[in-house]
């Protein structure tokens, strides 16, 4: 679960980057108590995210702005699709345009990447995860969209589950040692995380099934063919996993191969965003 909370300390954070200590294109030429109504306008095809975070932004500019939804997030769009109407004061909608757009542009273009791959592999039983590949300070946005879009959030940082690296392995002296201390650091801890661990080879397999107390396997840069044949071996003890690699050519032959989860760090990273527009409503 994605904490409101740290999203409006974001957007906060954003407001305050972009504003600094006044908005003086506006302020130079629009009286202060100019009223005015701008529209939300969508100029290409796609999935709809960030409606919730545009009404968030105008709220924290100004209690006088009033955000009128036609569409809702997850909604498929189309050009000339009014999103929204946004209506109030004229500096405080001017205010909002930029911050608005970046985040539900950014937002929409990663719900719209993913909902095209969940689509490609919706014949399997696959669940697509995103990662923590995403930009410094708009994780939570970033991973929202991705659930707007059909995809599931893996982890969101590095304090809710426990994923053990090929660095944390080789770092640990192995992958039994690392997944020993780790059990006995949570036992110790009191704390109740599931464990992941990333397996290179099939010698790492067998090391892993040897050693067990753990909840995920991870199968890095593994072909197809050897995601089968891993799964075979592992059998159902645990959750599988793929990674490493896969992208829209390939999702397919890696969804059908049986695996349970595929991470994909292109959900958040080398993204397009998706063409949005906040125009004034004049006369």
């Amino acid at each position: 679960m994605l904490s409101q909370d740290l999203s409006i300390d974001l957007i906060r954070l954003a407001i305050a980057e972009d504003i600094g200590d006044g908005d003086h294109s506006s302020l130079a030429c629009i009286p202060l108590n100019a009223k005015g109504k701008a529209k939300l306008l969508v100029k290409e095809n796609g999935i709809l995210a960030g409606i919730s975070v545009a009404q968030k932004v105008a709220e924290l500019i100004s209690a006088d702005l009033k955000l009128e939804i036609c569409l809702t997030d997850g909604e498929e769009i189309n050009p000339g699709d009014i999103a929204f109407c946004l209506s109030g004061p004229e500096l405080q909608i001017l205010q909002s345009e930029r911050l608005i757009l970046n985040f539900m542009q950014r937002m929409s273009g990663i719900a719209t990447f993913t909902n095209r791959l969940v689509k490609m592999v919706s014949h399997t039983s696959v669940t697509l995860l995103d990662t923590r590949k995403t930009t410094p300070g708009l994780r939570w946005f970033e991973k929202e969209a991705v659930r707007i879009g059909g995809g599931q959030n893996h982890r969101f940082g590095l304090y809710d589950m426990v994923m053990l690296k090929d660095n944390h392995i080789d770092f640990a002296g192995g992958i039994e040692k690392a997944i020993q201390l780790t059990n006995s650091y949570l036992q110790t801890k009191g704390k109740d995380l599931k464990i992941e661990v990333e397996v290179r080879n099939f010698e790492e397999l067998e090391t892993v099934l040897r050693t067990g107390n753990i909840h995920r396997i991870m199968l890095d840069n593994f072909s197809p063919k050897s995601i089968r044949k891993a799964i075979n071996i592992i059998d159902k003890r645990y959750e599988t996993e793929a990674s490493g690699g896969i992208n829209e050519s390939n999702l397919e032959s890696y969804a059908e191969t049986g695996v349970d989860y595929i991470s994909i760090g292109a959900f958040t990273h080398q993204i397009k965003s998706l063409d949005l527009s906040l125009k004034a409503v004049v006369g």
